[in-house]
């Protein structure tokens, strides 16, 4: 993994609207972290699917693209497990469970700051 591949991954333009950080990347893996505002609530006032799913999408993007082999999404899916406070920092950390051919599946898991698991989303992606 080249210092590139990280540049390219911590300029995403959305993640930094969002306020989605990068904070490791090895190959296949990577761990990304989200601290919850009251721009990310939803009417309930708790945070919106959304800003979790984001969250896990940017890990799972950074891992599957880690190698340097561009790699998009052919399906994902999210189970929301617990809610949080607003202030509460979320990390979600991806590592591939899985590499056949052109195919790879990983695994994210979405955690509070005690390390309670607040979401689990699965994804699989296609290497052009």
């Amino acid at each position: 993994m080249t210092e590139e591949i990280r540049q390219r991954i911590e300029d995403d333009a959305y993640c930094q609207t969002l306020g989605i950080r990068l904070r490791s990347l090895e190959a296949g893996s990577a761990r990304t972290t989200l601290e919850i505002t009251e721009d990310l609530t939803n009417f309930h006032g708790t945070p919106h699917g959304g800003a979790i799913y984001s969250l896990a999408d940017a890990a799972f993007a950074a891992a599957s693209n880690s190698r340097g082999e561009t790699a998009v999404a052919l399906e994902t899916n999210m189970s929301y497990l617990e809610a949080v406070d607003v202030g509460t920092e979320l990390t979600a950390t991806a590592t591939e469970t899985h590499g056949s051919g052109r195919t790879a599946e990983y695994e994210v898991v979405v955690t509070d700051e005690d390390d309670e698991r607040v979401a689990t989303f699965r994804g699989r992606v296609y290497k052009l």
